[in-house]
């Protein structure tokens, strides 16, 4: 008996003579490809192909380029090692791409609706660039499939200069922070990080910025990464780091001893994370900022005399909201100020009353039932 042996590609069916067929199918991956739209650049990219191109130190032969506006979009966040040239900017930026012609290009944008990125490739492919394509998904794509999050140096200044909460971190050795580092850093090198973990903010949810000796030092990366998994959420770096910053900025002040978690200024320090409601900090971080140094924070109770004396935080001092506009003159700007009362109704409008009349207080509130023991100490539960 002669047997013949088959290699059947797809789907085995009965056929309407009774005879086997095959029926080809087609691979799970390839019915999810994504496919151009009307208007896309022709070539596409994913995230799992743009993983391993965007390393620190930048891989060669590869340039990213972030095609969203700077100041909103690219300086809070863009893929690490990324050149951020706004489509809008294209025709000016062109300079910032790479003289040889046959470097991959890999362009984004702000997700599937985003059209900025395939602009801009076509502008690429008709300066003569050979090898392009977008990765359409984005911004959007990268963070939910948990991308790593670079920022800019510009971004770390303007946190500086409206007094906002988080904790920014050097990783390099001591001999080289010892020369300088930007302005309310911490000084953790990444030999020493499991040394210095009780120099982190207490809430895991706080902004933590490492940075290092620019785009070739990889230290950042290996300490934002441990920090991931203590079970921080909200790690970033700024991979250009303190080259950058010099250049932009000028040289920092020899690094501090750390001292407490949070960072080297007021507002690092007492790491007061925003809440829910505008200008309210969460009770968690206020509980972890207060517990870890109270003097760091000017907590404010205005309610009214009777009130306070029948119970308040100790430490607290009472400002009754009907006399606070004419004493903000009196509050420090140096630190933060937390506004709280019995229920986040006052203490809102003390946050409304000193942002129109001294805009220049670093306040907040807490947007929170508290009910006052008494004694000092009090129960503080989180609106939702």
């Amino acid at each position: 008996m002669r047997t013949t042996h088959l290699t059947l590609v797809g789907a085995l069916m009965l056929g309407a003579t009774g005879l086997l067929v095959t029926v080809p199918t087609v691979p799970a991956a390839a019915q999810t490809t994504l496919q151009p739209k009307e208007g896309w650049f022709s070539v596409l990219t994913t995230f799992d192909k743009v993983l391993p191109e965007a390393t620190i130190p930048p891989k060669k032969g590869v340039v990213i380029v972030d095609s969203r506006p700077t100041a909103r979009q690219y300086d809070p966040g863009h893929i690490p090692g990324a050149i951020n040239i706004p489509d809008t900017a294209f025709e000016k930026s062109v300079d910032k791409l790479p003289a040889d012609k046959t470097t991959k290009l890999i362009f984004y944008c702000g997700g599937l609706d985003c059209m900025l990125s395939h602009d801009s490739a076509k502008k690429a492919k008709a300066l003569g660039y050979t090898d392009i394509a977008v990765y359409a998904e984005g911004m959007p794509d990268w963070k939910a499939k948990g991308g790593t999050v670079a920022v800019s140096g510009a971004h770390i200044k303007k946190l500086m200069d409206e007094k906002q909460p988080y904790t920014l971190v050097d990783a390099r050795p001591k001999r080289m922070t010892d020369k300088g580092v930007i302005p309310t850093a911490l000084a953790i090198s990444d030999t020493d990080f499991d040394k210095n973990v009780d120099k982190l903010p207490a809430d895991k949810a706080s902004l933590v910025i490492y940075y290092c000796g620019g785009l070739e030092c990889v230290l950042s990366d290996a300490s934002a990464d441990k920090a991931r998994k203590l079970g921080y959420t909200n790690i970033v770096t700024y991979p250009e780091g303190y080259p950058e910053w010099e250049k932009l900025y000028g040289a920092g002040p020899a690094a501090a001893a750390p001292a407490a978690a949070g960072g080297a200024t007021a507002p690092a320090k007492a790491a007061l994370v925003p809440g829910k409601e505008k200008g309210s900090v969460t009770v968690a971080s206020f509980e972890a900022a207060w517990k870890a140094d109270p003097a760091a924070i000017l907590l404010v109770d205005v309610r009214n005399a009777t009130e306070f004396a029948g119970g308040t935080i100790k430490g607290a001092v009472n400002v009754p909201m009907n006399e606070l506009e004419k004493k903000l003159s009196t509050f420090p700007k140096d630190k933060p100020i937390v506004f709280i009362c019995g229920t986040g109704a006052r203490s809102g409008e003390a946050y409304d009353t000193a942002k129109l009349y001294a805009a220049d207080l670093q306040v907040s509130f807490l947007d929170a039932n508290i009910k006052f023991a008494g004694d000092g100490t009090a129960t503080i539960t989180e609106k939702k």
